[in-house]
């Protein structure tokens, strides 16, 4: 009898990391191509030296974790989303401007905007975007992501997962270096 080898597959926990590099990735990709269409030309978007919008990751983890119980429950999902996500980009808006006295984002001049660090216009966003994330991208990445994974051998994603996080670490310490100098 032939003896099968088990697929050995990162941890849930590094599963969730790649899933914040992915989506980090992606929410650096749409800011920047956002400010292209917008102001016809790139603009470094973001916090971090490398192309990361770590707010995006951090935001697609939450949605996954304590959101996606409310797949294919939409009016939920939106009213949830909206709240949680608005709570979130105002504490985050705040953080980086009582550490960095900078803004990142500015909503002075949107339809009710509280302290310009979230609109209405943003938080009706957030709702949408998490129907459409909950609902057909996280599933359709995941399925994508597992595939890839599957042809990658297991000490590479390891070694991918320890790579990715070193170099965000480094990142994040020198951006803040160079923020505060």
């Amino acid at each position: 009898m032939k003896k099968t080898k088990k697929k050995v597959r990162l941890s849930r926990v590094q599963t969730y990391i790649l899933y914040f590099f992915v989506f980090a990735f992606m929410g650096w990709l749409m800011e920047t191509i956002y400010a292209i269409f917008t102001l016809g030309h790139f603009v470094k978007r973001g916090f971090l030296y490398g192309p990361l919008c770590p707010i995006y990751g951090y935001g697609a983890l939450m949605l996954i974790l304590f959101l996606g119980k409310y797949k294919h429950k939409d009016l939920q999902l939106f009213i949830y989303a909206a709240i949680i996500f608005s709570a979130f980009e105002y504490i985050v808006s705040f953080g980086l401007d009582a550490l960095f006295s900078m803004h990142w984002w500015d909503y002075t001049g949107e339809f009710m905007n509280l302290n310009g660090r979230i609109s209405i216009f943003y938080s009706f966003a957030w709702g949408i975007i998490a129907i459409l994330f909950i609902n057909h991208v996280y599933p359709f990445l995941k399925k994508k992501m597992n595939w890839i994974l599957s042809k990658i051998p297991y000490s590479l994603q390891t070694l991918s997962v320890k790579l990715f996080s070193s170099v965000f670490i480094v990142d994040t310490i020198a951006s803040c270096v160079r923020y505060l100098v």
